[in-house]
Order: C-alpha cells, then sequence, then structure tokens
C-alpha cells in the first residue's frame, strides 16, 4: 500500500482537497477529524487535568483551549504531548485497516505533517497551495477568525514556499474546485499502483 501524506496551511483549501481523494475512493485518515473525535472522547480527562477550564459539558472547548496554548510553547507542548500519542494510534489502526483490506492507496491528512516530521511515515508528500492573497481571504472570511488569531496560527506552520519546495506533488488550489479535482485524478493515477508501505 503507498501511502501519501496530504498537507497545507490554513486557508489553502485542505479539507476540500481531501474530500476530492475520497470521492475518487481513496481512503482518507483525517487527523484533524481524530483530534475532534479525542476532544469529546479519550483526551478529555488529561485535557482537563493540564488545562483547568476548558473541558464544558464532557467536550473540550476548542475555543477556551486556543485562547490557553496559541502564542504559548510551553502550553503547546503539553497539549502535544497528551494528543499526538492518541492520534499516532489512531493512524496506526486506519493503515492497518486499509493494508488487510487491500487497498493500493492511502491518504494521511495531517496538517502540520512537515512541521512534526510525519513525513518520516509517509512515501510521497502532496501540499495544497494557493496564492497568499487567497487564502488570507479565505482565512479571514471564517467565523471568530482575526487577523492576530491568523498571524499566530501561521507562525506554528512552515512557510508556504518551504512546504512546496519539500513536496513531491503540488496541489494548487486557487483556480478553482474542478481544476484542483482534475489535479487530484492525475495524482491517484499515479499513485494508484504503487505498493510501498512504511
Amino acid at each position: 500500500m503507498f501511502v501519501l501524506g496530504l498537507t497545507g496551511s490554513i486557508g489553502m483549501g485542505k479539507s476540500t482537497t481531501s474530500a476530492f481523494f475520497r470521492e475518487a475512493g481513496i481512503p482518507v485518515h483525517d487527523a484533524d477529524a481524530t483530534v475532534h473525535r479525542l476532544y469529546a472522547g479519550a483526551a478529555v480527562g488529561p485535557i482537563a487535568e493540564a488545562f483547568p477550564g476548558v473541558v464544558v459539558d464532557g467536550i473540550v472547548d476548542r475555543t477556551r483551549l486556543g485562547a490557553l496554548v496559541l502564542g504559548d510553547g510551553a502550553a503547546m507542548k503539553r497539549l502535544e504531548a497528551i494528543v499526538h500519542p492518541l492520534v499516532g494510534a489512531a493512524e496506526i489502526a486506519f493503515r492497518g485497516r486499509m493494508r488487510a483490506a487491500g487497498h493500493p492507496l492511502a491518504v494521511l491528512d495531517i496538517p502540520l505533517l512537515l512541521e512534526t516530521g510525519a513525513e518520516r511515515r509517509v512515501d510521497a508528500v502532496a501540499v495544497i497551495s494557493a496564492p497568499a492573497d487567497v487564502q488570507r481571504a479565505r482565512v479571514l472570511a471564517r467565523p471568530g477568525m482575526t487577523a492576530e488569531k491568523f498571524a499566530a496560527i501561521l507562525a506554528r506552520q512552515m512557510p508556504d514556499v518551504e512546504k512546496r519546495r519539500r513536496a513531491h506533488f503540488v496541489i494548487e488550489s486557487g483556480y478553482g474546485l474542478d481544476a484542483a479535482r482534475r489535479q487530484v485524478a492525475d495524482i491517484v493515477r499515479a499513485l494508484a499502483g504503487s505498493r510501498r508501505s512504511h
């Protein structure tokens, strides 16, 4: 089974691109969706202990948690020490299920793939990219987003130009949905016959 790592900075269109892989019949493990599930399950207890006041009605309130960890390196490290092992276990289970089902290609959708060294766990990296003005407009249109918050998120992410340099595939999302869908189809055709695996 060939494992493709899918990543891109905030506002680049990663969720949409991930959906195009699913449309093409390729299984996708979404690290963000896994975190959402953990914030209502296994991660609640440890996070409540490390960050009092962020759990509301048994679920981690992402807004409250974000206010505590964004821009605070030590707090972010404490959070990652709780969440990363749980996300890693979910990823290992996903790989096992997909390999057992005989899938020739699987995608790991990981927002901080290159920042966390997760590229070592995949056979190739695809980066979703768009012009900086398009990215900014998309992100600032999100509810509750501010220029300051956007800047803090960008500060944690590798610059887009560096991500592009380290990618095996670059998916340009600034030219509309049909163009991005075609690029995904090209990648699927190129990789579906490969069976490398870690």
